[in-house]
């Protein structure tokens, strides 16, 4: 059974998957909408648009394309704001039910972006995994810094007419195969933070989730899947502090699972140790 209230923002259609990339190198216009229409059948609640470094034009022209093969609404997914303005001028809401699309990612390293709004209502994705700091952008090390860069993007989307409950908040995922660095501390802590402040009462959350089980081999040595469980384990912790949006795959099988779970247990058990006792508890998940 799907996860309740969590929604799905096909990952499919971007450049930086190598199977899609052969798509947009050999201009296949047609296999990229049916990866939308697989996507849009498959259960995804949006469909990602994201064309690399290609022109605005291009953008807009996928745009098109993918919303003449599904009703689903869109995520427009460039940091670049010349790009996310054509992809948002060739947006129909209309034929998207009236839904408004989600624009990925705006940060305090390119506010202007609030801008486009004038153009194309949307929900925005916040990036609170860098910050602006005297005057120079600044990665975020701590649940604290995330927090209180959520909390400031949040403050700035209002000042444009975003009302907070049609924000999206991005704590930042890490590979959880090579987190040296406590990045997994940071985002359980910083989605702690989001998930009690009053003032972000009905925000939402989203991961790129695929990039937490990037690092891990497909199958444990008995032929079961390591994959999936170990996405299922984080957002049976994270949904209930908000995650209720990820980017994820429609052909993974997310699900809550119980406390006894091997993935649960391994996830748990990386939130009580450090460096590298993490990378070895994570192999031991999925070696044994």
């Amino acid at each position: 059974m799907p996860i309740p209230n969590l929604t799905i923002i096909g990952e499919s259609i971007n450049d930086s998957v190598p199977s899609t990339h052969k798509f947009f190198e050999a201009n296949d216009i047609a296999g990229l909408k049916n990866l939308a229409i697989a996507q849009d059948v498959g259960g995804a609640g949006y469909i990602d648009v994201n064309v690399g470094s290609r022109t605005g034009e291009f953008l807009a022209e996928m745009v098109r394309q993918v919303q003449s093969v599904t009703a689903k609404p869109l995520a427009i997914d460039t940091p670049d704001p010349a790009m996310s303005e054509a992809g948002l001028r060739a947006y129909d809401s209309a034929r998207a039910g009236g839904k408004m699309p989600i624009l990925n990612s705006i940060s305090e390293l390119r506010m202007e972006m609030f801008e486009l709004y004038r153009i194309m209502p949307f929900m925005p994705i916040l990036l609170a995994s860098e910050r602006m700091e005297n005057g120079a952008g600044q990665p975020n090390h701590t649940a604290e810094e995330v927090y209180q860069t959520a909390l400031r993007m949040v403050r700035a989307a209002a000042k444009h007419g975003i009302p907070v409950d049609q924000c999206i908040i991005d704590p930042a995922i890490s590979p959880i195969g090579a987190d040296t660095d406590g990045r997994f501390h940071c985002l359980m802590g910083a989605i702690r933070l989001i998930h009690g402040d009053s003032e972000l009462k009905g925000v939402h959350m989203s991961v790129g989730l695929s990039n937490f089980s990037v690092m891990i081999p497909p199958k444990r040595p008995d032929g079961s899947p390591s994959k999936s469980p170990l996405e299922s384990a984080f957002l049976t912790m994270a949904v209930p502090m908000g995650m209720d949006f990820v980017i994820g795959s429609v052909k993974r099988k997310y699900q809550l699972l119980e406390p006894d779970h091997p993935a649960m247990v391994c996830l748990d058990d990386c939130l009580k140790l450090e460096g590298f006792d993490v990378i070895m508890r994570v192999q031991e998940y999925y070696t044994n």
